[in-house]
Parts: C-alpha cells; structure tokens; sequence
C-alpha cells in the first residue's frame, strides 16, 4: 500500500471524501466544529491543531518519492484519502486526564524542557474511541497507523516536543501501534551524545499505559444477559445491603423535596441550556476555576447534535432548577450503545444529588433507551459500589529523547502490572450477589 501524509492546519480535508461515522459522538465533525467554533480548542487554549492527513497514492507518484511517508503541507492531489489523526501542540496538560506530570518533572530535573508535547485525543473528553478518522471502505491496519505515526514525528521535529501521547485509544489501535514499534529496540541512554538525539528517534518505540475506569452494562444475568426491564431490576442483581444503600440515596433526595426531570433533543429549551450552564460553571467556580467550555458551545451542540443530548435536571419545592447533568448517547441500534455522562453542576450542597442525577438518572435512561453501556467519567471508586464495572482503558506514548525512554518504558510497564493488581481488586469488591457476579475478564475483547 503506498501511503503518504499531509499536515493540515484546518478541517478542508472532510470534503475530500466521504468518511465513515465515527464510534462516539465526541468524534463527530460537528462536536469538534463546536469545540473549534467556540474557541475551546485552537492556539489561545493551548490546543493548536494539526491533522495528519494520510492518503494513497499511484505508482508515478510514489515512484517519484524516495520515502514512502514523505510529507507535504500543500499536496497537488489528494484524491484518495485514507484516514486523518488529528494531533494537538501543547503547553500543558489540562483536559486531558492521563496523567504525565512525573515525566515532566523529571525532564525539569535536567533541565530540559518537556514542552511542547503532542497530544491525541478528544478534547476535554476521558472516553475510550477511535482516534482516526477512517474514509468510507477503510480499515484501520499497520501500514495506516505507521504512516500517521510517521507524520506524528513530523510534527515534533518541527516544533521541537518532547513526545507525543496518544489518549483514551482504542485496543485495535494499542496493539496495531505497539506491535509497529516494539520496546525491544532501546538503545542504551549512556551511549547517547545530543547530536545523536534526532537520529535515534525515529526507532524509539511507542509504550502503552493502562488505566481503569467504571462502566456500568445493561445486562441482567439472572435473565440470560438480557438487558434489564427496570431500575428495580438492576437493583435485585445487587447484594441486599447496598441495593438498600440506593434506595436510601434516592429517597433522601426526595426528602429534600427534590424531583427530577428528563429532557432529550430538541425538549431541551434555551432557558435550559441557561439554567444549566449557570450549575456547569459552579462546578468549576467552588475550586477557583474557569470552565473549559463556553455556553456557545453547548448551544452549538443543540443545534447541530440535538439527537445525542439527554439533560437531566434537578428541581427544588419552588421549581427552580438547582442541579443538571448532560449526556451524550450513542443511537440505540448502534453496535456498541453507550450513554456518556460528561457535564455536571448544582448551584448548592444537597445530600445525594450527584449520585441521583450523574448516575441513577443515566441508568434509568440507558434502560429504557435500550442502551448496553453507560460510561459515567473517568475516575471515582464511588461508581464501583453503584454497580459500576472496572474497564481497562488504553494510552499510548512515544517519548523523542532516548535517554528517558527505557526509564519510562519501565515505569509503563511496572504501571501496567499496577493497574492488573488494581482492576482486578476493584472487580472484587463489586457490589453484585453471587448469581449476578460478572467475570472478571481483563484481555481486550
């Protein structure tokens, strides 16, 4: 396959072809015109993006080519598109939640910089997809991720990162880029002059880490893995003490004379999107922080992706809304049907309403929409004891200066082993009773 890449610094590339639908929401061209519409990603955020844009090409053309991978930022012609990777220079690591600031450290400790760094994923997103755009008829294979790595290598020697880190992927793409370039090629540090540097990296390898979050699946083992016909149906799968544990939750909620409401689409009016903007930046507001996101944008969501949105929303005894909760879902009948919880806020303290509102609220949805999974976040051990599943997630890091290389390497490795340990005591602790108890199941499926 003779494949080439191009580096583009806009969104021109998705009129050359016609591209399949991404895996999320949070992939669609819509939600990332919102993010680049709003301001939330581009220079000023410290999100500059560059799409890597690989194509095919005839045999002239690469015949003319000494390497197979060479780039252009302006190509003649580009009429078969293959896939796109978008890649982010950054300063900083915010939105990002895969965690390197060790790293950073220890290259400030020898006085190099660490900035700037590469960086793809979703934007302000902990949720596990796919991290290239694919053109209709294509598959993700190693000549396509090897290419786009190529141009990742591009992008660093231009301006100068210090790696490129690859978030939330999927295991397709670990495995396809891992095994493209294995940690068994490692030079040794010692060994390394700095006019060496530039040469070796090119043979650096690409390390995986792992994480854990929660996701809870709409699967009722007591009925043969159907999915469930209710909440209450959810909470018979549970030992008795915390199936009571949740129903006293729910009902301190409604002692406080709190109710709850659910809005899906275009049910969701603009004074809605008000009052929960107003609860999304408190959020941010108790810790002394602006929100990485504008009103604008969820607006712009609404009028572009109003299919995807459920907002449920908190009211108290006056009927003023006091807390919100928006979701995005994938369509029902999709393979892998996932409800996303993602932006949260309340205007005060009330016992139990996150729980009610960030979880009980999307599981009652999930099930009546059919939906298989509800993705809650990243992070929280609180969700475990809600019914909430340990689930491997992916990142992928290829670090340019050979010196620090086999020292990360063993950090992702010992970390990798860590988070085995950690994923399969988190499974222990679940809160299901011994006929409703998932296998504990940690290789990629």
């Amino acid at each position: 396959m003779n494949l080439q890449y191009a580096l583009l610094n806009d969104t021109s590339w998705q009129s050359r072809a016609d591209w399949q639908l991404p895996d999320t929401p949070f992939m669609s061209f819509a939600f990332w015109q919102a993010l680049i519409d709003t301001g939330a990603i581009g220079e000023r955020a410290g999100w500059l993006p560059i799409f890597i844009l690989v194509y095919r090409t005839d045999g002239a053309e690469s015949e003319a080519l000494d390497d197979p991978t060479t780039t252009t930022t302006a190509p003649v012609d580009i009429s078969q598109p293959v896939a796109v990777m978008p890649v982010f220079v950054k300063d900083h690591h915010r939105g990002e939640f895969v965690f390197d600031h060790a790293w950073a450290q220890a290259y400030a400790h020898y006085g190099i910089d660490y900035y700037p760094r590469l960086v793809t994923s979703s934007p302000y997103t902990p949720i596990t997809g796919q991290r290239l755009w694919l053109a209709a008829g294509e598959t993700l294979n190693a000549d396509i991720v090897k290419t786009a790595i190529a141009g990742v290598d591009d992008i660093a020697q231009q301006v100068g990162a210090s790696g490129w880190h690859g978030l939330f992927v999927k295991p397709e793409l670990a495995k396809l880029a891992t095994s493209s370039m294995p940690a068994n090629h490692m030079v040794d540090p010692a060994q390394v002059t700095n006019t060496e540097i530039v040469e070796l990296t090119a043979n650096n390898p690409i390390l995986e880490r792992q994480g854990c979050q929660f996701l809870w699946q709409n699967e009722d083992l007591l009925q043969d893995g159907q999915p469930f016909a209710d909440f209450d149906a959810f909470l018979m799968t549970l030992t008795a003490k915390k199936r009571k544990n949740i129903r006293a939750e729910r009902r301190k909620v409604a002692a406080q004379e709190i109710y709850c409401v659910r809005k899906c689409g275009d049910e969701i009016t603009d004074a809605d999107w008000k009052a929960f903007y107003h609860c999304y930046v408190m959020t941010y507001a108790v810790r002394g922080q602006q929100p990485y996101l504008k009103e604008a944008f969820f607006m712009a969501l609404a009028k572009e992706m109003s299919e995807y949105l459920f907002l449920a929303q908190a009211y108290d005894s006056n009927d003023k809304i006091i807390a919100s909760s928006l979701f995005l879902y994938d369509k029902p009948h999709s393979e892998n049907a996932t409800l996303y919880g993602r932006y949260w806020g309340a205007l005060g303290e009330y016992d139990s309403l996150h729980f009610e509102l960030c979880y009980y609220q999307g599981i009652e949805f999930a099930i009546e929409q059919g939906l298989k999974n509800f993705d809650p976040g990243t992070q929280g051990e609180h969700k475990l004891i809600r019914g909430f599943i340990p689930t491997k997630t992916h990142s992928l890091h290829r670090i340019y200066d050979p010196r620090f290389v086999p020292a990360i390497a063993d950090f992702c490795t010992k970390d990798r082993l860590q988070m085995t340990r950690y994923r399969q005591q988190a499974h222990d602790a679940l809160p299901f009773n011994i006929d409703n108890m998932p296998k504990f199941i940690d290789h990629d499926q």
